[in-house]
């Protein structure tokens, strides 16, 4: 019997990845885009006319990764000017980072300089975040809940979700903030203890997405709080999620 078991776990594998600082993903993974050259007037106004998030610039050839749904018609379209890559380091803590064009530097990152020294002296060991789904689809809350199973095992660096916003030590949140959803999601923050952090995760938290012209948004509360963490995506990969929240509350490579 024991034998038996033994042979089934070898034949499992590792299920976890082991190092998730510099981890891989396959080619066809949608992830940083990289532009090059300047495509004539018309290429430029048939890529914004495809947009369906409005994230391309029709005055200059540029990505606003915080609108993008990364449907990569762009890149069909317009071959010889757009590559998506498969680099999820996509975090910033400055949302003008996340508009990409030609001059755009070959990775994504955070400015250490604007992070709060109080995130990284409290939450360096430990963090504690309460999710909450302002009007999203389910996609980005479903990729955020993988980061912490067997593969991913984000819970190791002692990062976790937690089901009240008293125990928690910031917010993350997604989808677009509906009318609904506006109330809730300020008395979530209320209740979160100071110092706290916020975050948005995937295009809809960041923009509006595809839904930022609706009525029925009320994202005021990004114009009264103050957002530490971008996580582009649609959704987020856990990847790109774990990889965001350690350069935030560590200093990664």
């Amino acid at each position: 019997m024991l034998i038996s078991k033994i042979k089934v776990l070898k034949s499992h594998g590792v299920q976890y990845i082991k190092d998730l600082d510099n981890a891989s993903l396959p080619e066809i993974f949608r992830g940083r885009p990289v532009i090059s050259g300047t495509p004539d007037k018309d290429m430029l106004d048939e890529l914004v006319r495809l947009c369906p998030s409005n994230a391309i610039s029709d005055d200059r050839l540029s990505i606003d990764l915080g609108k993008c749904v990364f449907c990569k018609e762009c890149a069909i379209h317009c071959p010889d000017h757009i590559r998506f890559t498969n680099d999820y380091r996509m975090a910033t803590n400055v949302r003008e980072r996340l508009i990409i064009d030609g001059s755009s530097p070959d990775n994504i990152s955070l400015n250490q300089d604007k992070v709060r020294k109080e995130i990284k002296k409290r939450f360096g060991r430990a963090l504690k975040l309460r999710q909450v789904s302002a009007g999203g689809d389910n996609s980005t809350e479903m990729e955020l809940n993988a980061s912490m199973n067997v593969n991913f095992d984000f819970g190791r660096y002692g990062i976790d979700f937690v089901a009240s916003p008293r125990h928690a030590d910031g917010v993350v949140i997604t989808g677009p903030i509906t009318e609904n959803m506006a109330i809730p999601l300020e008395l979530c923050y209320n209740a979160i203890a100071s110092p706290k952090i916020v975050i948005l995760a995937g295009s809809d938290a960041i923009s509006g997405g595809l839904f930022a012209e609706s009525p029925a948004l009320n994202r005021t509360f990004l114009d009264r709080f103050g957002v530490d963490l971008y996580l582009p995506g649609n959704p987020v990969h856990p990847l790109t999620f774990i990889h965001g929240i350690l350069a935030l509350v560590r200093h990664v490579k």
